[in-house]
């Protein structure tokens, strides 16, 4: 089965130094019909104007994972992690028993373009943890793994049972992706247009996947999306 979530039914917020999308429950947001999908519990799209971003807060018991499409993400946290992460970068910040952070948009002069995701662990209580990885060079036409419980093939380490893979695909180029039994999958458009089925799905619409054993994609232009492969 698959349902589509398109983008324009997300949860939608402009405060001026924030555009914000939620494609599940969040903040202010309350929609019973959208509270996460297995253990993927946020999916977060936001727009940053210069010098603005979240302010220190903390977390608990949460594999948050951003991944920046556009501008500069400048994090701190209470671990002693700081860096500025540019277009193509993730990170997987593990809140554990509890940490506390900050994330502006690093420029002065140009937003900031990202998605935060938020996975529920494993169990309570892991010891707090943050990685950050480049993969702005991942090849075109092709999949990449980002993110696994192993950390295997140069992904980031998450505390749960699931596969995040990235693809850039070519317009006019098909692409077939096999699914494991048992699973569900959820797709995320992050850029361009792809027809997935008889149904044509462009940045920002999502799609929860149920009981499939393939997917055929063909992209009507050159497009990229996460796939998460979840218990």
């Amino acid at each position: 089965m698959i349902a589509i979530r398109k983008s324009e039914e997300r949860g939608h917020f402009d405060h001026g130094w924030l555009n914000t999308f939620h494609t599940f429950s969040f903040g202010a947001y309350r929609d019973p019909r959208h509270v996460g999908f297995s253990v993927l519990r946020v999916m977060n799209e936001d727009r940053v104007q210069p010098g603005s971003g979240f302010g220190t807060h903390g977390h608990r018991d949460m594999e948050i994972i951003s991944y920046v499409l556009d501008g500069a993400l400048e994090h701190r946290d209470s671990m002693g992690n700081g860096s500025v992460l540019r277009r193509g970068w993730f990170q997987r910040m593990t809140a554990g028993r509890g940490v506390e952070h900050s994330e502006f948009n690093h420029s002065p002069s140009d937003p900031l373009h990202f998605y935060q995701i938020w996975i529920i662990p494993e169990r309570e209580g892991i010891e707090p943890g943050y990685e950050e990885r480049d993969f702005s060079s991942t090849i075109e036409g092709g999949w990449q793994l980002v993110a696994s419980r192993d950390g295997r093939n140069g992904s980031l380490t998450v505390h749960q049972d699931v596969d995040i893979h990235l693809a850039r695909l070519v317009a006019g180029e098909q692409c077939d992706r096999d699914l494991r039994s048992g699973r569900r999958v959820w797709l995320q458009m992050v850029r361009g247009a792809v027809r997935l089925q008889d149904a044509l799905l462009s940045a920002g619409d999502g799609v929860a996947v149920t009981d499939e054993s393939s997917l055929t994609l063909l992209p009507e232009s050159d497009a990229e999306m996460l796939l998460f492969d979840l218990p």
